[in-house]
């Protein structure tokens, strides 16, 4: 949407058709366990098995390739990346190509303001917002397609003049944390349909200007008077006075990050849109989560090590899209022991699937270090850990901090034009320093500080643990919690939240939220940053 794990070392046996290697055969791919290090690279051992003959064979996998470092990898997928490519790479036909409706970047003399590199909604729009406000603009990157399904409130898409982009609404949103009676939100949730939200954002690029070129960025260097260099693919060089990084959360390779900072937990969810019999949810209320035990499971098992829940959209009485989501676990809880719960969930449920639309794998990268403020290059959306800590959300938060972003970009490089080349170099630095601190001051520093606070604690809980911390979370005044899922609230208004949450909070949840905050770095840190100026 948007579990100390054994994801890494203990991989379900799944099949993949995988053509490109093998164009006239159908093989399976299935992971056995145990990764192993070589030549400073992470290798897995796949079981390669053809149709067409039944032979097997193993070969070794280089997954790492590609990635600045095992933060990076992990970012990017980790044990998980095929099936992050799989739903990377899937066919989109409504959306349009990139190449077909922007204007190629002109490679030559022409230097322009602003290269962003990264072509999903998040760069789309930071692109479309800064060529607006008059900067020559080049958008760089794969043309890659909007493949996840996004969910919304309705009111925050609204506010974003974007409210023509939700293909189906639900009046109020419901949760079950257990048997007792569900939760009414009293909020109306949107899904945002991918294609008229790709079509938009790729319209208002249209219109302002952006320039385009289709191709992966190997590096960005810094020529001597102070411009950068974009180095592509096929030996092609793009020079701006700016790059902006919104290539994804797995951008190690452009971009700096702090060391030493918290390290990136992950949230994934494997989702299906079928066709069903006996759907027992009301078509009229979508399901935020759904937290209830329909296993029913006495004997430990492996799933009962990650909690999660399903969320569902009831787009008819009979097509609904279902996804089981691990809402955050320090290792990523596999696609295959999410499918086997979720199926196992719908069967126990009585609900018979008649077709399948689609599946999803959906993977997101949470928590993790800040960027390094201090480099040239800038960053936006993921790239920039402008990812919730605490929910995983970000496509709103990109979009609405688009226009102020780029209106600070255009500001500054205005007031830096000089012909000089020292006096250039000197405010090509000053620049990004003013970018960085408008993407990241420290009151910002302070809000994130407390959803990392936030993040651990979830790590931390059990199943009972967090059905309480839930069932406290939608008691609080609606400003609080619709302001918390939303990044809106100001560092004092946290202080608040934390305030009200400890008052009304049962003793064994207020217990867990003190030992948390006296024991875990995560507690430490946020006092720190609170405290600082």
């Amino acid at each position: 949407m948007e579990c100390v794990g054994l994801g890494a070392r203990n991989f379900a046996a799944m099949g993949v058709s995988f053509w490109p290697t093998f164009p006239s055969q159908r093989i399976t791919l299935s992971r056995k366990q145990g990764p192993f290090r070589r030549c400073g690279l992470c290798r897995h051992y796949m079981r390669v098995r053809a149709a067409s003959t039944g032979s097997e064979r193993c070969v070794a996998v280089n997954f790492k390739e590609g990635f600045a470092d095992q933060e990076d990898y992990v970012k990017g997928g980790g044990s998980e990346l095929l099936f992050v490519q799989m739903q990377q790479k899937k066919l989109m036909d409504k959306q349009s190509k990139l190449a077909d409706k922007l204007a190629p970047i002109s490679v030559g003399e022409n230097v322009l303001d602003l290269v962003v590199i990264g072509c999903g909604p998040a760069g789309l729009a930071l692109a479309a917002e800064s060529a607006k406000l008059g900067l020559k603009v080049g958008l760089i990157g794969p043309d890659l397609p909007f493949t996840n399904n996004y969910g919304v409130w309705e009111d925050e898409f609204k506010d974003l003049g974007l409210e023509g982009c939700i293909e189906h609404v639900w009046q109020d949103t419901i949760l079950y944390l257990d048997d007792n009676d569900p939760i009414l939100i009293g909020r109306a949730y949107g899904r945002v349909s991918r294609h008229l939200l790709h079509e938009e954002l790729l319209r208002r690029c249209v219109e302002s200007g952006v320039s385009y070129l289709s191709s992966r960025v190997e590096r960005i260097a810094e020529a001597s008077n102070g411009h950068s260099l974009v180095a592509c693919e096929h030996d092609i060089v793009v020079p701006c006075r700016l790059a902006t990084v919104a290539s994804g959360a797995a951008s190690g390779k452009l971009l700096q990050y702090e060391v030493g900072g918290p390290k990136v937990s992950v949230q994934t969810a494997y989702g299906v849109e079928v066709e069903v019999e006996n759907n027992p949810y009301d078509p009229s209320l979508m399901v935020f989560m759904d937290y209830r035990d329909y296993m029913k499971q006495k004997v430990p098992c492996l799933e009962a090590e990650y909690p999660t829940f399903l969320y569902a959209m009831p787009m008819s009485p009979t097509k609904v899209f279902f996804e089981e989501t691990c809402l955050a676990s320090k290792e990523a809880m596999p696609f295959g022991l999410l499918k086997k719960k979720l199926f196992s969930r719908l069967q126990t449920m009585g609900i018979r699937i008649i077709k399948t639309y689609e599946e999803e794998w959906s993977y997101i990268p949470v928590g993790g270090s800040l960027p390094n403020t201090e480099q040239k290059n800038l960053a936006f959306g993921a790239a920039a850990s402008m990812v919730h800590p605490a929910t995983g959300y970000s496509v709103v938060r990109s979009l609405s901090e688009a226009p102020k972003y780029a209106s600070v970009i255009a500001n500054i490089l205005k007031q830096a034009h000089s012909k000089d080349t020292l006096t250039c170099i000197k405010s090509t630095e000053n620049i990004s320093m003013q970018a960085w601190n408008s993407l990241w001051p420290q009151e910002r520093k302070r809000q994130r500080a407390f959803f990392l606070f936030g993040l651990a604690l979830i790590l931390q809980l059990d199943i009972e643990g967090i059905r309480t911390f839930f069932h406290t979370f939608f008691r609080l005044p609606n400003w609080m919690w619709q302001g918390f899922l939303g990044s809106t609230l100001s560092s004092a208004d946290l202080a608040l939240f934390a305030l009200y949450m400890f008052v009304i909070a049962p003793n064994d949840l207020r217990m867990s939220l003190v030992r948390h905050l006296l024991s875990d770095p995560t507690g430490a840190t946020m006092i720190r940053t609170y405290l600082t100026v």
